[in-house]
């Protein structure tokens, strides 16, 4: 009989109609691996909030109650989280509590072989999973550091099974945390493909236009890398801003008085035909993030298109990316007082840019085709599940 995995991936925007709208990389990776697990002979029970496209079997919460207060407000989800963080907040995880319950039910009725937590809504499944008969599985997609209400509770079920998604996420946990693996992302998006002659006369920033990601260092760079060059390049920016928040004015303060004939924001790219055209045009991809990156999606898809990658040294950055021959990892240049010194570092970064240009973008291809495609990600948890059922 085939393993019988339920993927718990309790995020409200698991829905038909709201995750092609957001910025979500873990939704998609979630899906992802439910259908690269499908392929792999794997009976996948998917529980979502509400429906999803997928191969696996789609498990669903009863919104009535949550769409009755959308309706009463004349608010849709979005709006919601916008207007009322914390009244969203709360009905999510009423939510995020059915869908657990019933995979640990299914798991408990023999149903199920094995519970896939996959998503950053960890907190009511982790003190239930003792509770479960089945081996629980828990996969986080951001720094364990990165929210008080992460720091304050990982810690505490570090007993737990934890699958990390890359080797430098594990460190703000403890060090007797109970790591059964190590999974990288992937993607099987046939679509992104290296294009046979790019363009290569702009560099890129593609992602959350948000200050930790470190936007203003790359146009900084590229500012600085234009003053010497014989021939000027561009950055292209791409990704949603939150210019709108009365809570975020980096998009106000940091990049549109910036913009220019040189630097250039682009707006959300969401069909992969355009963000193959994007990417794949680009010289370079840069990421210059800031806070310690627990992987670094949008480097595996720039990889897949055969362009190089210059990022900083943050996190998983530096496991993505092959320096010197995949693209270029700078060292953060940091003051006595731990804080970055961004001139310093904007530098480091201008003068990568000269050298990135003559990556064999070859090998950028290959590497991605190595170490990141969905089927070595499905595989990878497939051979973490068959050691966790023989236990």
């Amino acid at each position: 009989m085939p393993m019988r995995v339920g993927l718990v991936v309790p995020h409200i925007f698991m829905q038909r109609d709201i995750l092609p709208n957001v910025i979500f990389s873990p939704g998609k990776l979630a899906l992802e691996l439910a259908d690269g697990l499908t392929k792999l002979g794997i009976e996948v029970v998917l529980f979502t909030p509400g429906e999803i496209d997928s191969q696996a079997q789609n498990i669903t919460a009863d919104l009535s109650l949550f769409e009755q207060e959308l309706t009463c407000r004349g608010d849709g989800y979005l709006d919601l989280l916008k207007k009322h963080p914390l009244t969203f907040v709360t009905l999510a995880r009423q939510v995020q509590g059915e869908l657990v319950s019933k995979a640990y039910r299914m798991a408990n009725d023999n149903q199920l072989d094995i519970v896939h937590v996959y998503t950053n809504e960890e907190e009511i499944a982790m003190p239930f999973a003792s509770l479960c008969n089945k081996p629980v599985v828990f996969t986080h997609h951001d720094p364990f550091s990165f929210l008080v209400r992460y720091k304050n509770i990982m810690p505490k079920y570090a007993h737990l099974n934890w699958v990390s998604i890359s080797y430098a996420q594990r460190v703000d946990m403890p060090a007797d945390t109970n790591w059964v693996g190590n999974v990288y992302h992937g993607h099987s998006d046939t679509i992104l493909t290296p294009i046979s002659t790019p363009i290569g006369d702009y560099f890129t920033y593609f992602g959350r236009i948000i200050q930790p990601k470190g936007v203003h260092l790359a146009i900084q760079a590229v500012k600085r890398y234009n003053e010497t060059a014989k021939v000027p390049m561009k950055l292209k920016i791409a990704g949603k801003h939150y210019g709108e928040s009365e809570k975020n004015s980096y998009w106000e303060e940091f990049i549109v008085p910036e913009l220019n004939e040189y630097i250039e924001y682009v707006g959300f790219i969401e069909k992969s035909i355009d963000k193959r055209n994007f990417l794949g045009n680009a010289a370079a991809l840069l990421v210059p993030s800031i806070f310690p990156e627990p992987f670094g999606m949008v480097s595996i898809e720039a990889l897949a298109c055969g362009t190089p990658v210059v990022a900083l040294n943050s996190g998983a950055l530096s496991e993505v990316i092959e320096d010197g021959r995949t693209g270029y990892v700078i060292d953060k240049v940091i003051n006595e007082s731990t804080v970055l010194n961004e001139t310093a570092t904007v530098q480091s970064l201008a003068e990568c840019l000269p050298r990135v240009l003559t990556i064999d973008r070859t090998d950028c291809r290959k590497a991605y085709e190595n170490k990141f495609t969905a089927e070595l990600m499905s595989q990878g948890y497939l051979d973490i599940y068959q050691k966790l059922s023989s236990l």
